[in-house]
């Protein structure tokens, strides 16, 4: 195993042993991680092991020993200090005591303070001052100037433990360590989305090689191999269905826990769980190719990635660090300057450093972002970049691409007119009899129809393919035709529903005309069908407030009948690909937001250059890159989901930072002494029982955002 030197690190300043090759926060007490140059780490392969095995689950165990052994050691300290004194009581001295209340004092922070003192050290190191900083220099302070005292050798009658700050250092470690077990908890439980994602994988799959079953581990996948997957259990990769039906549980994918039927040739993901059928699935991606871990590589960098709100919280605990110190030091001085003495001057600058520290502050965004991204990929939307999250909230106007968005993209059909007397049900099984072994796409949606309708079809001979555009076939003894409106004129035939049918051409229909035996029996129209989710997502929207209009390359005519349909509130129509993102910027100029949902790559520059840009999980991987958020299935109604959990998501944000500052803004002043002319006067110990508290809070404050409803 060797080194190598200079490679760029990012480790938490609390636990050294959390390393990344990205900037971010620190999964186990969402601390930033700093930056550390020219480190020594192991090559590749170990350090991806490394990051593989970094989250033990030791940590916490860790930091709750180094509690309940500080609190124990504090007992006597605090026994022995001035404080029972003050009570009206004290413990008889002995020869040698405040030898051995140093020798606690030491052991409490040498044991107990470490992790504080080795994360200052990072973080100078880092040339990012944080958190650590302030406690580092906080206890150092108390701490040498205890140790000089007692070195000293003062009297007790003369000082004693008066002069020393012992028991507000042992005191002080010990709730910090306590503080920050309970923020360690409270955090870890915020930032396990990557976590959840990877349980969604089993250990182990179950494969058939010769004929043969065998159990293998995960991480022996092949592609190409035949897996077993049985009932309940979790399929273990991205493949098909070589044999076997079912139901799979794909909420992981579309956020909706109703099973997903499953037959033979479909595609399945891996993660997602098996029904009560067996089902054989050849594997297609393993690994890094699957979609689950793409989907935890887009959380990964959302997660990585920063909101406005966040910079503003992390400059503002930056400065807030440097705030803390230059008033720690002007408390010290100040005290002294007035005569108070060396033990309240110290006293002061711990109290200063320790209620400023900036850890709720610097968590307030990050916790809510988060969770906010957990959420949303429950939801079945992935947030790609936070900022686009935020930028949801502000939208004004939701501009659609009309093909595959609003409607499905594919043939369908829309409306059968039968002819002398025939039903639509006879109409459509004839054709559908004649083009069941027709791959083309009208043939195929007629097909699709009929079998909807579960009609039984029936067997077509001497099946033909007609010049111009059609299909004849003899079905039950009948010559039937299907084809263009050509097909009338060579007949001879004419139809009986002309209005209708022109009507139909207007809205972009292709009309496909039956005769069977030389007589027409009824045309079917099909076209580009509209999504019934749209018609809601549409209302929805109106009913936030927020506009909507369509964008699409087809005729004005059948851009307008959309529109109608849907009840979209303006329309750009013949618009050819490189004119999508002007009419963004068209809307962008009345002064709107604009978030553009499309799924095509000539929808890319029309979704970067939009407000929002959101693709959807169907689409290309162009337009995916383009856009800022994702959506895992083709429904509209995704659309007010995000604005929704934008705007909770916000102000959640905002409320946190609202506490995070206002507790800072009260506190500081308070540890600085303003008030002890009045008798008020915030210990070291009470300021770090407040710290700690107000950075639980927010991280309270922020997983209550799970019980919001969008």
């Amino acid at each position: 195993m060797h080194y190598s030197e200079g490679y760029q690190v990012y480790i938490c300043p609390m636990h050294s042993e959390i390393r990344e090759d990205q900037p971010g926060r620190c999964p186990e007490c969402g601390m930033n991680l700093i930056k550390i140059q020219n480190a020594k780490i192991k090559n590749q392969n170990d350090n991806a092991k490394l990051k593989n095995d970094k989250h033990k689950g030791h940590s916490t165990s860790t930091f709750l020993k180094k509690f309940w052994a500080s609190f124990v050691l504090t007992i006597p300290i605090v026994l022995y200090s001035e404080l029972p004194m003050r009570l009206g009581w004290e413990l008889p001295r002995f020869a040698g005591w405040e030898w051995f209340i140093l020798l606690l004092g030491s052991v409490v922070f040498f044991y107990g303070g470490w992790v504080f003192l080795a994360g200052a050290v990072r973080e100078i190191r880092g040339r990012s001052p944080g958190m650590m900083t302030l406690i580092g220099i906080a206890i150092v302070a108390a701490y040498s100037f205890s140790v000089f005292e007692t070195l000293r050798g003062l009297s007790a009658d003369e000082a004693g433990s008066a002069h020393t700050l012992f028991w507000e250092l042992s005191t002080l470690i010990t709730i910090m360590i306590l503080g920050h077990y309970l923020e360690m908890r409270a955090v870890q439980g915020v930032q396990g989305a990557l976590k959840e994602l990877a349980k969604l994988l089993p250990d182990q799959a179950e494969i058939i090689r010769n004929g043969q079953t065998e159990i293998v581990a995960l991480a022996e996948l092949k592609q190409g191999d035949l897996v077993l997957v049985k009932p309940g259990s979790r399929v273990p990769a991205d493949g098909e269905i070589t044999e076997g039906d079912t139901e799979i549980d794909e909420s992981l994918v579309t956020g909706e826990s109703r099973p997903v039927q499953k037959n033979r040739g479909d595609k399945v993901i891996a993660g997602t769980i098996n029904g009560d059928g067996s089902v054989k699935i050849l594997v297609t991606e393993i690994g890094e190719k699957t979609f689950l871990a793409g989907v935890m590589r887009l959380v990964s960098e959302a997660q990585a990635s920063k909101s406005r709100l966040q910079i503003l919280s992390d400059r503002a605990a930056f400065y807030l660090t440097i705030i803390a110190l230059s008033a720690g030091a002007l408390t010290f001085i100040s005290w002294l300057a007035a005569g108070r003495g060396a033990v309240t001057a110290t006293e002061r600058l711990v109290a200063v450093l320790v209620v400023a520290c900036p850890h709720a502050l610097g968590l307030a965004v990050p916790l809510v972002a988060s969770i906010s991204t957990a959420m949303a990929a429950r939801k079945g939307f992935l947030v790609k970049q936070r900022l686009a999250l935020e930028a949801a909230k502000d939208v004004d106007v939701v501009l659609f691409d009309k093909t595959g968005t609003l409607t499905r993209g594919e043939f369908g059909v829309v409306q059968i007119l039968p002819e002398g007397g025939d039903s639509e049900t006879h109409v459509l099984q004839l054709a559908a009899s004649v083009n069941q072994h027709s791959e083309h796409p009208l043939a195929k949606a007629m097909v699709q129809k009929a079998r909807e309708q579960n009609l039984n079809l029936a067997a077509a001979v001497n099946f033909q393919r007609l010049p111009g555009g059609g299909t004849t076939a003899h079905v039950k003894d009948q010559e039937v035709t299907v084809g263009s409106p050509g097909l009338l004129a060579q007949k001879k035939l004419k139809t009986g529903n002309p209005e209708k049918i022109a009507e139909l051409g207007k809205q972009g229909k292709t009309v496909i005309y039956v005769i069977a035996s030389g007589r027409l029996v009824g045309s079917i129209a099909l076209g580009d069908i509209v999504r019934q989710e749209s018609r809601e997502a549409v209302r929805i929207l109106k009913k936030l407030g927020i506009k909507t209009a369509m964008i699409t390359g087809d005729s004005d005519e059948v851009a307008g009948w959309v529109a109608g349909e849907l009840g979209i509130d303006e329309y750009f129509a013949q618009i050819r690909p490189e004119q999508k993102a002007e009419k963004v910027k068209l809307l962008q100029q009345r002064g709107q937001k604009v978030a553009m949902v499309g799924d095509g790559i000539n929808d890319a520059p029309a979704l970067s250059q939009a407000d929002l840009g959101i693709a959807v999980g169907a689409g290309t991987n162009v337009a995916i890159e383009s856009a800022g958020i994702i959506l895992f299935k083709n429904d509209p109604r995704d659309i007010a989901k995000i604005i929704k959990l934008s705007q909770i998501t916000y102000r959640k944000m905002v409320q946190n930072l609202f506490w995070a500052t206002g507790y800072n803004v009260l506190a500081l002043p308070l540890a600085a002494g303003v008030l002890a002319g009045k008798g008020i006067v915030l210990q070291p110990a009470l300021a770090a029982v407040l710290m700690s508290l107000s950075t639980v809070i927010v991280a309270v404050n922020a997983v209550l955002l799970r019980n919001k409803q969008f």
